[in-house]
């Protein structure tokens, strides 16, 4: 796999939500409004980074046999920075995600990419790695929270998340009796994670049947050819 291929993996291949069904507790949790994606995104996505470069650092001194503790605490130490400036400098933000800040320690992602990858190559692959998933990541769950946010509330906003006060945008798409509330709660997440995961699910069938199809066209010429050669 080439580096772009690498890159571009989490986005549609090996999309972690839609795709690998990893990160799941959080996305279902916190998709509730864009401000609350965007910030776990950027969170998920300096942890992924961050700890697929110090694993790669460390894969060669790392003894196997206490690799995923390793893992473990070099996720944690990043996992409480990120926390902390989170709190000193977006204390709204904090309130909204709760503890789904520090659930990041455990979140499949994060433990999986290390495991998979970082501990295996380079330190610019493991980081553009970690950028890939990290991206495919937050682009799920933004387009998971502005479906729940738009259906719940029929307007999509953003707010600044150092100054909430400050709306960086806000469009009223739906009217207010056209509205279905069931979105903001547990419910809608399930149905609105279904759908999309559904809709990619096909997508990827639809790109590997034109691939197979692609492949028995070109075994058939091939096998045209020798015989005409005959």
């Amino acid at each position: 796999m080439n580096r772009k291929e690498n890159f571009t993996a989490g986005f549609i291949r090996e999309n972690p939500v839609f795709g690998l069904y990893l990160g799941l507790c959080s996305t279902l949790a916190i998709t509730t409004t864009l401000n609350n994606a965007i910030g776990m995104g950027v969170a998920v996505i300096l942890v992924l980074v961050m700890s697929n470069v110090i694993i790669s650092c460390l894969r060669k001194v790392t003894p196997s046999e206490i690799r995923i503790p390793v893992y473990i605490v070099v996720i944690a130490t990043l996992v409480k920075i990120i926390q902390m400036l989170i709190k000193a400098y977006a204390p709204a933000l904090d309130s909204a995600l709760g503890v789904f800040i520090p659930l990041i320690v455990v979140n499949c992602i994060i433990l999986g990419r290390a495991e998979a990858f970082a501990s295996k190559n380079g330190i610019f692959d493991s980081a553009l790695d970690g950028l890939g998933m990290g991206l495919g990541y937050t682009v799920s769950i933004i387009v998971m929270s502005a479906i729940r946010q738009l259906l719940a509330t029929g307007i999509l906003s953003f707010e600044n998340p150092f100054h909430m006060d400050q709306v960086i945008f806000s469009l009223k798409l739906i009217p207010e009796d056209y509205v279905i509330s069931m979105f903001s709660q547990p419910f809608g997440a399930f149905i609105t994670f279904a759908f999309l995961a559904g809709a990619l699910a096909a997508y990827k069938n639809h790109q590997n049947a034109k691939e197979a199809k692609k492949e028995a066209e070109a075994k058939k010429q091939a096998a045209q050819l020798a015989k005409e050669a005959k």
